[in-house]
C-alpha cells in the first residue's frame, strides 16, 4: 500500500530531515570518504528527532544517495544532544485498521534494514539520547559508538509495544538473550530504566564510548580505523547456548509476574516470544514476526490506554493545574523537618539533595535525632559508592544537616514540614508550638495522609501559611506529591510549595483539603470492599484473584503488608468518621492491629509468599460469600462511585487529576490507562454514575 495513506488523518508530522554530507577521511589515516547522514528535525533539543512517514522517506532517500556516492562507508548521527527518540506516536490514535498499522511497521523495517544489508559498511554515531526506533537505527548498522553522556533504551514494552523495527530480533543475536531480556523487558518494567553509556558498552550494545567534547571527531577516527583494518570488532555467536535462552525466558517471566501480579499482559509476552524466536529466525523472518506482533499491539486498547497515561504523565510533569504564578513563590533558604523517623529522614534527605540548603531536624530525644542523621549520612555514602555523587558533594551536604531537641533551631527556617504520628491533636499542638519559633513568612507543611490540614491550622495566628505536602513511600522513588490547599492557604504559600516540589522533581496535583485527598481515599475504598467481602465469608483466595486481571504491581493483601494494618485501619477510621458508612471498619483489621499481626503473607526462603496462619485465624467468619466476579464488580463500582463524588466535591479540578494520582501514587498499570478510562471501557462508569468520566474517550485524549 502507499505510505501516504497509512495515517492520513493523523496530526501533521514534525519531519526529521536526513542531511547528507561527505567527510574526507584522509586526515584520519584512510584514503576515502565517509557519507555522513545527520538527523535533524529543525527543533531545539527539547523536541527530539522522531520517525514518522515523511521522516522515514527522508532517511531512505539519504541512504540511497549515500549508496550511490563514492564514499567508502555510511554513518548516521543526530543533531546536538539528540540522536533519535523512535517512532512518532502522535498518529497512533488515528490508525483505523491493521493494514495501516502493518504498513507503518513494514516501512520502518524496509528503511532501517538498508543500513545493515547494503553494499557499504555502516556506522551509528549515537551522539545523544537514543530510544526505541532511535536505538534500532543503530542496531541495524554494522558498528556503533556512543557519547559517554548519552542514555539509550528500548522502552516499547513500557508503552504496550515491542521493539518492532528490528530491536527484538537484532539485539538477542548481538548481545545474547539474557542481556536482551534485561534491556527489552526488565528495564522497561522497572520504571522504564535507561542504560548509561558505560552500561551499554559493557553489555555489548555499542562498540566504543567517547567523551562529548570531541565525540564526532573520535567516532570518525573509529570508522577510519575500522575501514583501514587497524581496528576489528569481534562478534560472538549468541545462538548456540541453550541454557542461556532458558535462563532468559525464566528471567523475563519472573519480571512480568512481579510487575503484573501474574496477569497476562500482551506486550512483554509478545516481546519475549520474538526474542526467543531470534535464536533460529533469519533477519527477514524475525522482521516479519515483529511486523505481525507490532500490528496486533498497535490495534489494542492497551496501547491506546498506555499512550493516554504516558501523555498525561508528560503533561502533568510540566504544568501543575491551579498553581499560582511562580513569581509569588518565596525563596527557601533553610528547611526544617519535625521528626527523625524513617519517613521524616527521607523527607530531610530529598530536601537536602535537591534544594541544597541547610536542613534542621528535631525529635523527642537526641537518640532519635542521631539515628535520623545517621540514616541521611548513610544514604549519601551509598550514592558516593555507586558513583552517583562525588565525595566532595557528600561532605558538603552532610555539613548542612543539623539536629536538636530544641525547636528554636527553626527560627530562621523558611519551610518546615512535619512527619509525626498521624493524630490531629498532636499536629495541632505542634503547629501552635512552631508558630512561637518561626517567622510569620515561614511555611508550615504537613505530610499527613488523611487528616484535615485546615483543622490543624485552626488555632494559628497565620493559618494562611499552612499547606498539605503529602509524599508517598519511598519518598525518593515515588513521583507523586499531593499538595493540599485549605480554604485559607494563600497564593504565596501555594506557589512556594509548588516551586519546592519542582525542585524535588515531583509531579504535583493540587487537591482540596479533604479526607485522605485522592490516592488514599480511593485505595482505602478499594481495600475496604475487599476486606468487607472477606469479612462476609468470601475466601481470601477469591478476593485476591478477583483483582488479578488488572495487573496491579502487588496483590491487595501484599499492599496491606506494605502499608501496615495499623495505618490502614487508622485511615479507614478517619474516612468512616468524615465520609460515612461506605467506609466500614473491618473487624478483621481491628483484630490484626490488636494482635500486632502486621502482614497477611509471609515470605518463604525462595521468595514466594504463603498465607500467615496467625492472620487467617483472625479473619471474620461471615456466611455470605461472594463469587470472584461479584467481588471484581463490587470493587470497580465502589471506585467509580467514589471518583464521581470526589469530582462533584471539587477534590481535584478534572478527571485527569484522579488518573495521574493513581498512576503515580499507587502504580495503577500503564496498560490500563488511567483508572477512569478503564472504568469507562468496562461500562462501570455509566452503570454507577450515569455518565462516562471522559466523554471523548481515550483515543482523542491520548493524542
Amino acid at each position: 500500500m502507499s505510505t501516504t495513506s497509512i495515517m492520513e488523518d493523523a496530526p501533521k508530522e514534525v519531519v526529521t530531515q536526513a542531511l547528507l554530507r561527505e567527510v574526507d577521511l584522509s586526515a584520519f589515516g584512510f584514503n576515502g570518504t565517509l557519507a555522513l547522514i545527520t538527523l535533524d528535525n529543525g527543533q531545539d533539543h527539547n523536541r527530539p528527532n522522531t520517525f514518522g512517514i515523511n521522516s522515514l522517506r527522508n532517511l531512505n532517500d539519504a541512504i540511497t544517495a549515500a549508496e550511490a556516492s563514492n564514499a567508502a562507508a555510511i554513518a548516521i548521527t543526530g543533531k546536538p544532544f539528540i540522536f533519535a527518540a523512535g517512532a512518532d506516536l502522535s498518529g497512533i490514535s488515528f490508525v483505523k485498521d491493521k493494514s495501516q498499522a502493518a504498513g507503518f511497521s513494514k516501512l520502518g523495517h524496509d528503511v532501517f534494514r538498508r543500513l545493515g544489508e547494503g553494499t557499504k559498511p555502516t556506522f551509528a554515531f549515537i551522539n545523544g539520547l537514543a530510544l526505541g526506533g532511535g536505538l534500532e537505527v543503530g542496531l541495524h548498522c554494522n558498528y556503533r559508538t556512543l557519547s559517554e553522556t548519552a542514555y539509550v533504551a528500548l522502552p516499547e514494552v513500557f508503552l504496550g509495544l515491542l521493539p518492532g523495527w528490528g530491536g527484538a530480533t537484532l539485539l538477542p543475536q548481538l548481545i545474547g538473550p539474557e542481556k536482551s531480556v534485561q534491556v527489552i523487558i526488565v528495564n522497561p518494567l522497572n520504571n522504564n530504566t535507561m542504560l548509561k553509556a558505560n552500561q551499554a558498552l559493557e553489555l555489548g550494545v555499542v562498540d566504543a564510548v567517547f567523551a562529548p567534547a570531541d565525540y564526532l571527531e573520535r567516532s570518525v577516527q573509529f570508522a577510519a580505523d575500522v575501514l583501514a583494518g587497524r581496528r576489528t570488532i569481534a562478534r560472538e555467536d549468541q545462538v548456540h547456548d541453550e541454557q542461556a535462552w532458558a535462563r532468559a525466558e525464566a528471567l523475563a517471566r519472573f519480571a512480568i509476574a512481579k510487575k503484573y501480579g501474574g496477569a497476562e499482559i500482551a506486550a512483554p509476552i509478545k516481546a519475549l516470544e520474538v526474542i526467543l524466536a531470534a535464536r533460529t529466525n533469519s533477519r527477514s523472518h524475525g522482521f516479519d514476526l515483529e511486523d505481525k506482533e507490532l500490528t496486533e499491539l498497535t490495534m489494542s486498547d492497551a496501547l491506546r490506554a498506555s499512550l493516554y497515561a504516558f501523555n498525561l504523565i508528560q503533561k502533568k510533569r510540566k504544568k501543575v493545574e491551579g498553581a499560582p504564578k511562580p513569581a509569588l513563590a518565596r525563596k527557601v533558604t533553610k528547611v526544617g523537618v519535625v521528626g527523625a523517623g524513617l519517613m521524616a529522614s527521607q523527607l530531610a534527605l530529598i530536601m537536602l539533595r535537591n534544594l541544597k540548603v541547610p536542613v534542621a531536624i528535631t525529635d523527642l530525644d537526641q537518640e532519635r535525632i542521631d539515628k535520623g542523621i545517621s540514616y541521611i549520612h548513610g544514604e549519601l555514602d551509598k550514592l558516593v559508592a555507586k558513583r552517583r555523587m562525588s565525595v566532595e558533594t557528600a561532605v558538603r551536604l552532610k555539613s548542612l544537616v543539623v539536629g536538636s531537641v530544641d525547636k528554636s533551631i527553626f527560627a530562621d527556617a523558611s519551610f518546615v514540614i512535619e512527619a509525626i504520628f498521624e493524630e490531629l491533636e498532636l499536629k495541632k499542638a505542634l503547629f501552635q508550638e512552631l508558630e512561637g519559633f518561626v517567622s510569620p513568612e515561614c511555611i508550615l507543611a504537613t505530610n499527613t495522609s488523611s487528616l484535615s490540614v485546615e483543622k490543624m491550622a485552626a488555632d494559628l495566628k497565620y493559618p494562611e501559611r499552612v499547606i498539605g505536602f503529602h509524599f508517598f513511600n519511598p519518598v525518593a522513588v515515588m513521583p507523586l506529591l499531593e499538595v493540599a490547599r485549605t480554604t485559607k492557604t494563600d497564593d504565596e504559600t501555594t506557589a512556594t510549595a509548588v516551586a519546592i516540589g519542582k525542585e524535588l522533581k515531583k509531579t504535583m496535583v493540587i487537591v482540596k483539603d479533604s479526607p485522605a485527598f485522592v490516592v488514599n481515599r480511593l485505595l482505602t475504598r478499594f481495600m475496604g470492599e475487599l476486606t468487607d467481602a472477606i469479612d462476609e465469608g468470601t475466601p481470601y483466595e477469591i478476593a485476591e484473584a478477583a483483582m488479578k486481571p488488572l495487573g496491579l504491581p502487588m496483590s491487595s493483601f501484599e499492599l496491606l503488608g506494605l502499608v501496615g494494618p495499623a495505618v490502614a485501619l487508622h485511615v479507614a477510621e478517619t474516612l468512616h468518621h468524615n465520609l460515612g458508612d461506605r467506609y466500614r471498619i473491618s473487624p478483621t483489621m481491628q483484630r490484626f492491629v490488636e494482635a500486632n499481626v502486621k502482614t497477611f503473607y509471609l515470605k518463604n526462603p525462595d521468595g514466594s509468599l504463603s498465607p500467615n496462619s496467625a492472620a487467617l485465624e483472625l479473619v471474620e467468619k461471615g456466611n455470605h460469600p461472594s463469587t470472584l466476579e461479584e467481588v471484581r464488580v463490587r470493587v470497580l463500582r465502589a471506585l467509580a462511585e467514589e471518583a464521581r463524588m470526589m469530582l462533584d466535591e471539587g477534590v481535584v479540578s478534572s478527571p485527569a487529576e484522579i488518573d495521574i494520582c493513581m498512576l503515580l501514587g499507587c502504580g495503577w498499570p500503564m496498560h490500563l490507562g488511567g483508572i477512569l478510562p478503564y472504568l469507562d471501557r468496562e461500562g462501570i462508569s455509566e452503570a454507577v454514575t450515569g455518565q462516562r468520566f471522559l466523554e471523548a474517550g481515550i483515543a482523542s485524549v491520548g493524542s
